[in-house]
């Protein structure tokens, strides 16, 4: 059974699984799967199509499903799809996606999605992400597992942040941020390896070292992106981190963000 409050209004065309509870004042419109032991705290909407997966955590005020906030959209049916054990603070705020983009917003599992932040139409975001308060995605923006956004921190429409990656408070992100690294700053640069955070998820100093030397060639070398990566792809070859981090530089469409610190770039924000 799902607890359901009685002044919740719910769209008869919902689907509410077993053990979803909805709190005081959320609205849950039509074309909208709920799958079991997710909680929808007060004042919560959610419209769709959208679909929600297991044990998530919705707070109040969050908005989920509502249409992109794009001058393009023109009613077309788009999608947005959550995963499992997400947790959505109050006042966050998750679109669908557009016909042009894909049609599908997509979020993965276990992110913590902190208050006040944005996830534009047609984002993908993968797992184990952390958004702080007011951290903010345009469209078409790609999220890797394990990132962290911190506070305030805006990502420009088609960027991508890699896996790992760290962007400190305050950042504009108007090219892709490097998986495993810190970018951080109004006008960012890349401040090397993401130590601190890569050896809470288990890196080992085997691991760490080898990423070290990486971010070493590719940002304070002076080689070119080109002889970089094939300078590294022969130290490293089969290596499964700088497989991806070759791969992620190659198919940029915006180009990177590896300047260091004092060549144009202002650190600004956190780097905690």
């Amino acid at each position: 059974m799902s607890a359901v409050h009685p002044t919740a209004v719910i769209d008869p065309s919902a689907e509410l699984a077993s053990g979803v509870s909805v709190g005081p004042y959320a609205v849950i419109g039509a074309d909208v799967v709920v799958d079991s032991g997710t909680e929808i705290g007060a004042g919560a909407q959610i419209q769709g199509p959208t679909r929600i997966g297991k044990g998530n955590r919705i707070y109040a005020q969050a908005c989920v499903g509502f249409d992109p906030q794009d001058l393009k959209f023109k009613g077309e049916r788009s999608y947005l799809e959550i995963g499992d054990e997400n947790t959505i603070r109050e006042f966050a705020t998750l679109h669908r996606g557009t016909e042009l983009g894909g049609g599908v917003t997509r979020v993965g599992s276990r992110n913590l999605f902190m208050a006040y932040t944005h996830v534009a139409h047609d984002c993908i975001v993968g797992d184990r992400t952390i958004f702080g308060n007011a951290s903010t995605l345009a469209g078409h923006v790609e999220i890797g597992d394990d990132a962290i956004l911190s506070a305030f921190c805006a990502v420009h429409q088609f960027c991508r942040v890699g896996r790992h990656a760290y962007v400190g408070g305050y950042t504009v992100v108007t090219m892709d941020a490097l998986p495993f690294a810190k970018t951080v700053g109004l006008k960012a640069v890349c401040l090397g390896i993401n130590r601190i955070g890569l050896q809470r998820r288990g890196f080992d100093e085997d691991r760490l070292r080898v990423l070290e030397s990486a971010y070493r060639t590719i940002v304070r070398s002076g080689l070119n992106t080109t002889d970089a990566l094939a300078q590294l792809r022969a130290k490293h070859e089969g290596n499964e981190d700088i497989g991806y981090i070759a791969e992620f530089i190659e198919s940029t469409e915006r180009g990177v963000l590896k300047t260091p610190p004092g060549r144009g770039g202002s650190r600004g924000g956190s780097t905690d």
